[in-house]
């Protein structure tokens, strides 16, 4: 029972086992997960998200023992559970427009890998398979606290000179 429990938790209860991008349908529960944390105050989201994080880490090693120890694609509870390290304490990101851009970016950034999201890959277990995708959002929110403050700045200089 305890397996077929993790399976589902592992797996977004079934998101993951799409048959085309399952970490992309999988990484959609982490919005909701996401718009609810950036309602509470920024300790509590921190703490939030350490104890998620601390959770995936166990049910992706089990969920992988499944696979043969790998970090198959329909395992996406490292998606959801990290996502919303991308816009954490980003209180901009409570609008659905850019909600969405950091979702994009973060798939962009978990799906191509480029370094040093890369060499996550060869830490073995579900310390692994979570790291990566901690990384990708960490990457995520660096670019959209810079994009956001540019914008800031862009839209507080129009409107000192209309």
């Amino acid at each position: 029972m305890l397996d077929t429990v993790n399976f589902w938790i592992a797996t977004g209860f079934g998101l993951g086992l799409a048959p085309m991008a399952p970490g992309t349908f999988g990484s959609l529960l982490g919005i909701p997960l996401a718009w609810w944390l950036l309602s509470r105050p920024l300790g509590q989201q921190g703490a939030i998200m350490a104890t998620l994080l601390l959770l995936a880490i166990p049910v992706c090693h089990v969920a992988a023992r499944h696979y043969a120890g790998l970090d198959h694609g329909s395992i996406v509870a490292d998606e959801y559970v990290a996502f919303p390290l991308a816009v954490i304490g980003l209180q901009a990101a409570r609008h659905p427009l850019v909600m969405a851009l950091a979702f994009g970016i973060y798939r962009f950034f978990d799906g191509l890998k480029p370094p040093p999201i890369h060499l996550a890959e060869y830490v073995h277990g579900g310390f692994g398979i979570v790291l990566d995708d901690v990384i990708a959002a960490l990457v995520t929110w660096v670019v959209m606290a810079i994009g956001l403050k540019l914008w800031q700045r862009r839209t507080s200089g129009q409107q000192l000179n209309s």
